[in-house]
């Protein structure tokens, strides 16, 4: 079995595989810089526009967490009332998939005419584009309650409320708080998707504004900011699912025994 060391150092060594890679296939092939511009280009852009890019990064950060916290607020509550009952799940589950089969940069526009361009259309659009995977995770978590289970409950004097709390919703945390990392960073999409189309700020706002002066390291300067902005939030949810529901996870030393 790998050591824990080598495990941790793992991510850090296949970055700087890839970036070598990166670097050493621009030169060898001589490829122009507008085409793909070599690290040291990127890096060099993100010195040279670091307070452009510190300044629109927190603004992405802050409407995709925004959009965020609103998904995880209203996923939860939906999540809880579909997953209450096996008809209300049948009835609106089709109507869930439907709506996130919308592509939502079709939605910005629609937003724009509501709310006008700025922050409003990135928050909303990160919210509707992050909400999906909470609903669908807290509602399977309550809905795979055997019913074996509840019927023995229920014999017991169990009330449907009592089930759910003390059954269904210690059932539904780890499909809840797995969801978090997809979600945050579906949130990020949607909202350089919004900030690409309706916004004067944010990362997708500059992407957008270095492509039109064919400044391609800036473009991917800002990809990469928004990869270091995604992971950092990333870890952020990876704890708290393994803070909050640790017991539901087997230990290392267990599973490899």
């Amino acid at each position: 079995m790998p050591s824990s060391l080598a495990i941790r150092a793992a991510p850090w060594l296949f970055v700087i595989g890839m970036i070598i890679v990166w670097q050493g296939a621009v030169e060898v092939f001589a490829i122009p810089q507008f085409v793909l511009p070599p690290p040291t280009a990127v890096v060099g852009a993100i010195i040279q526009f670091r307070d452009a890019i510190w300044f629109e990064s927190l603004f992405t950060l802050g409407t995709t967490m925004v959009g965020f916290l609103m998904a995880v607020a209203f996923g939860l509550a939906l999540g809880l009332f579909i997953g209450w009952s096996r008809t209300i799940y049948a009835g609106l589950y089709p109507l869930m998939i439907g709506f996130n089969a919308i592509p939502k940069v079709a939605v910005v526009p629609i937003l724009v005419l509501w709310f006008g361009i700025g922050a409003v259309p990135a928050v909303i659009t990160a919210f509707l584009i992050s909400f999906f995977p909470i609903v669908v995770n807290v509602a399977t978590g309550l809905a795979t309650i055997e019913p074996e289970l509840e019927d023995v409950l229920k014999a017991l004097g169990a009330s449907k409320l009592d089930i759910m709390r003390k059954v269904g919703i210690p059932r539904a945390l780890p499909y809840f708080f797995g969801s978090l990392k997809v979600a945050i960073t579906l949130a990020f999409v949607g909202s350089v998707i919004s900030e690409s189309i309706a916004s004067n700020h944010g990362i997708g706002n500059l992407m957008l504004q270095a492509q039109a002066q064919f400044n391609v390291p800036l473009v991917f300067a800002g990809l990469v900011i928004l990869a270091v902005e995604g992971i950092a939030m990333y870890a952020v949810m990876a704890w708290l699912e393994k803070r909050m529901t640790g017991w539901a996870h087997r230990s290392t030393g267990f599973a490899a025994t």
